[in-house]
């Protein structure tokens, strides 16, 4: 008897009708072979484009390049938890310390760019390009902004018997005394530093910078007239100055800190004056746009809960939320003016 190709095959007690499309039986079994491993191949795809979407999925990293106990540090350590609630992975934070910020710097932008390493940084990584050349890393193209977290206020504190006593009186007096008086900040290329250059640079005035390695130093010495101006955190003045033993006598930016609303801003007698460290989230360039979407989402609603104001304040802290598209350009605004600040008065890493 002749085969039928489109004959019923009989296998064993059931017949199945197969339209084996004029395959031989080899063929036959290829191509269901084919057919199944392409639905197995479709699932697992699917399955890992799923596993992709699903951030996060382990614990994510907040580096920070300061030590413990640290302003920015503290910082860290008030948004980690909040934003673990929200995003229901851990966030842990990490001190990575060492030059002002930058091996910490280093050490994210080369992380892989997947959300699971983050930075809280500091407005001194965007200072330092313009003060070390030889960075291993470019702090606006090495990373991708998420989101812009506080400032941190600084005070202009002096002795009480400073002259001085607003912040009018204050320019004045350093206009007609020219090189009479000094001021001490936390290093050079800090903000501290710089933003009291862009103060004589307003003002024309010229005051004398004495770096010291802390605001643990500079107090004492300012109590005690040792050096004429120190340039603070609000938290490092606040105490001493309502034990009445020095005056705070100007904020460098023009946001009042809750609970120091008697400290004037120095944009009194310099309208429009604003100098102030930032703290931002960074992720390393390259990841996802989903991703900082999410975490700069996450972090806007950490931002809102209505405690975040007074318990930042208690940490020389304001809340100044910015997502993440208008703080990529605000990075390069604000690079840009430390950038004319250092060329301008001629500050080099070696003063």
């Amino acid at each position: 008897m002749p085969h039928n190709k489109n004959s019923s095959v009989n296998n064993n007690k059931n017949n199945v009708k197969v339209n084996n499309g004029n395959l031989p039986s080899t063929g036959r079994r290829a191509a269901l072979l084919l057919a199944l491993a392409g639905t197995f191949g479709m699932g697992t795809a699917t399955s890992s484009a799923w596993a992709q979407q699903a951030y996060p999925n382990k614990p994510v990293r907040l580096v920070v390049g300061y030590s413990a106990g640290g302003g920015v540090d503290a910082m860290a350590r008030l948004l980690a938890p909040r934003l673990s609630q929200l995003l229901g992975q851990q966030v842990v934070v990490e001190n990575r310390t060492g030059a002002t910020g930058l091996i910490a710097g280093d050490a994210v932008a080369r992380a892989a760019p997947d959300g699971y390493t983050l930075m809280l940084g500091d407005s001194s990584l965007l200072i330092a390009q313009h003060l070390q050349p030889k960075m291993t890393f470019d702090p606006i193209k090495g990373f991708a902004p998420v989101a812009s977290v506080f400032t941190l206020p600084l005070v202009i504190a002096t002795s009480n018997d400073f002259p001085a006593k607003t912040p009018a009186e204050f320019v004045k007096l350093l206009q007609a005394n020219p090189g009479k008086y000094s001021f001490a900040t936390s290093g050079v290329g800090t903000v501290h530093h710089l933003g009291f250059e862009m103060l004589k640079a307003r003002a024309n005035a010229r005051v004398v910078h004495i770096p010291y390695r802390g605001a643990s130093q500079i107090v004492p010495d300012v109590m005690s007239d040792q050096v004429s101006i120190g340039v603070v955190s609000v938290t490092a003045a606040e105490a001493q100055a309502r034990a009445g033993k020095l005056r705070a006598l100007a904020l460098m930016n023009p946001v009042k800190l809750a609970g120091a609303e008697d400290i004037p801003p120095l944009s009194d007698a310099l309208p429009g004056f604003s100098a102030v460290p930032r703290l931002f989230v960074l992720a390393p360039a390259g990841t996802p746009a989903p991703i900082v979407e999410q975490l700069s989402e996450a972090l806007r609603k950490v931002m809102a809960q209505p405690d975040i104001a007074h318990v930042a304040a208690q940490q020389g802290a304001v809340p100044a939320y910015m997502p993440a598209g208008p703080l990529a350009a605000d990075i390069v605004r604000e690079s840009g003016e430390w950038g004319k600040v250092i060329r301008e008065q001629k500050i080099t890493a070696t003063q």
